[in-house]
């Protein structure tokens, strides 16, 4: 069988003025009323403000849809289904983060296909694509602007769920570094730690191909260099810069590539708990890494180098007792230096947990099989 690969990606604008662009875009798609998906914290820092300023400007009316959490709900999906219906919008503009931006993709599947968000769980369920979508991400870190994922929280359940599909891919992306000058330095932390492994269980993936390989890589290196400076110097543009094109690199990679063990853990967990998801990500990965390391060294130790570490003529459990060093070290920096435990995990939480875990569909991609038992093992070594 030929070694096929595809790569999907939205039209990018990146730049210091990129969210200048939104109101001359909306036009373009030939939107007459837009339907603006945000959430409380994006509306007092101003940025979903200059979007409706911009609308103004260009003649448009629009609707605003701001009810939208962290983690967010299937049933916030529905309302905003609803309401984008009911005003007869025509194109959505998410201003946000990855909660946001998730959202907003749901919102538009749902108003187009007229089923309820969960239907759509899985990997190619969505038979209609939504209205045009353009993304104007506040964080460094989810990717959801030029990924083909949408994480809903299933409340019911208590659990998280993943929609896997080219339809969800934005039209259009308006990156703008000026947006993540408001976030607050653990935000960033988290946001791009969870850009960290999104590149890092992209290269390690089993659906990795050299196109993928390129940007995950390139986003493994930029994330490391700059995450420091941005989390202990806010007011940097410039890093702040380059943690964006990390981050969107990542995205880029992880889109195509798919991801791993880390994210079907973190998927779970963050749902059934309802905590950041990068927080999640980040104290799960050491776990992971050990877990994964010899069904794919090679490409652990590349991972290595691209972070700095020098593992020239070290052995095998060396070369990964330094990537777990430097991985520490930098979360120690970060101020994530803790266990699950200390975030509410129970030993009795970890067995449902690790039953929704493994029927995740990034774990299909992951380096090494795991079944439900090694998810509960990890689970438990990482409280």
């Amino acid at each position: 069988m030929a070694d096929i690969r595809k790569f999907v990606a939205p039209e990018i604008i990146f730049g210091s003025t990129a969210l200048g662009h939104v109101g001359r875009y909306a036009r373009n798609f030939g939107a007459e009323k837009p339907f603006i998906v945000t959430d409380p914290g994006v509306m007092q820092a101003g940025w979903a403000q200059e979007v409706m300023d911009q609308l103004e400007d260009q003649g448009l009316a629009y609707v605003l849809f701001s009810g939208v959490s962290p983690n967010p709900r299937d049933f916030e999906v529905m309302e905003g289904a609803e309401m984008y219906l009911q005003n007869q919008c025509d194109l959505i503009i998410a201003v946000g983060g990855g909660s946001v931006m998730d959202c907003a993709k749901g919102i538009g599947i749902v108003s187009t296909n007229g089923l309820h968000i969960s239907v759509f769980e899985g990997i190619d369920n969505v038979d209609t694509p939504g209205p045009p979508l353009i993304c104007i991400p506040t964080t460094s870190g989810s990717s959801a602007d030029v990924s083909q994922f949408a994480i809903i929280n299933d409340t019911g359940r208590r659990m998280k769920f993943a929609i896997i599909s080219n339809s969800m891919v934005p039209d259009l992306t308006l990156i703008d570094p000026r947006v993540c000058m408001t976030m607050s330095p653990y935000l960033t932390a988290c946001t791009a730690m969870d850009a960290l492994v999104h590149a890092i269980e992209a290269f390690v993936s089993t659906a990795h191909s050299s196109m993928t390989d390129l940007h995950a890589l390139e986003a493994i290196r930029l994330l490391r260099t700059h995450l420091p400076l941005a989390v202990n110097q806010p007011d940097d543009l410039s890093a702040r810069t380059q943690l964006m094109l990390g981050s969107m690199q990542a995205g880029l990679a992880f889109s195509n590539a798919s991801l791993g063990a880390v994210h079907s853990l973190a998927h779970s967990l963050g749902g059934y708990l309802d905590l950041p998801h990068g927080e999640c990500n980040a104290i799960l990965l050491d776990h992971v890494i050990m877990f994964n390391y010899k069904h794919a060294p090679e490409r652990y130790d590349r991972v290595a180098r691209e972070l700095g570490i020098d593992i020239q003529g070290r052995t095998s459990s060396e070369k990964a007792r330094l990537l777990l060093q430097d991985l520490t070290q930098l979360k120690k920096e970060l101020g994530i230096a803790y266990g699950l435990a200390d975030k509410g995990l129970k030993v009795s939480d970890v067995k449902i947990l690790a039953q929704h875990a493994v029927k995740d569909p990034c774990l299909i991609t992951n380096p090494r099989k795991a079944k439900q038992r090694d998810l509960e093992v990890l689970y438990e070594e990482a409280l």
